[in-house]
């Protein structure tokens, strides 16, 4: 019986992935929930204007919209269709303008994912650092010979994020 109450209580331990991913998830709300009333919508705009219905519907429109005009009686906007080309030019402009908007709202969440990534790749580096100098430690106290591998002196050595990216300066490309 013992085992079974036992078994149960850690039934609710959250494990690691689990507990990053509610965390990620969080955040990711928390972000929605912060939009301007303009994000909001800009967004709700790029998602519809990028579905497939969209497409169906300015189709359909510009199909009744000419055959309206060329066959039709009224010839409210007769051939080249300027009143057409002009709420054409509209639209294209305020989709690009929304789109855009909504892109730079990704680009600032993606940049400050990108951040995080960094604290915590940092700190993961710092603390590989520390392991394996104490298992360097180790490794002598026992008098074993992967104590004296230089690519373990190597890798034990504290990374120093300015000189990575000075190396990388030197070795990528300049753009033209």
């Amino acid at each position: 019986m013992a085992k079974k109450d036992e078994s149960s209580a850690h039934a609710h331990i959250e494990g690691p992935s689990s507990r990053n991913i509610r965390l990620m998830a969080e955040l990711e709300r928390d972000a929605l929930a912060t939009r301007s009333f303009g994000q909001r919508l800009g967004d709700m705009i790029s998602v519809q204007a990028g579905r497939f219905w969209f497409i169906v519907f300015h189709a359909i429109f510009f199909t009744i919209w000419i055959v309206a005009n060329v066959e039709g009686s009224s010839h409210l906007d007769p051939y080249p269709f300027p009143f057409l080309t002009l709420v054409v030019s509209l639209e294209a402009i305020f989709l690009s303008l929304f789109i855009l908007m909504s892109q730079n709202r990704a680009t600032h969440q993606s940049d400050r994912r990108a951040h995080f990534d960094l604290q915590v790749n940092l700190l993961a580096e710092a603390e590989m650092t520390k392991v394996l100098k104490l298992l360097q430690a180790l490794c002598a106290a026992h008098k074993l010979l992967e104590a004296k591998d230089p690519e373990l002196a190597e890798l034990a050595r504290e990374t120093s994020p300015a000189e990575l990216i000075n190396e990388l300066k030197q070795a990528l490309p300049e753009e033209n």
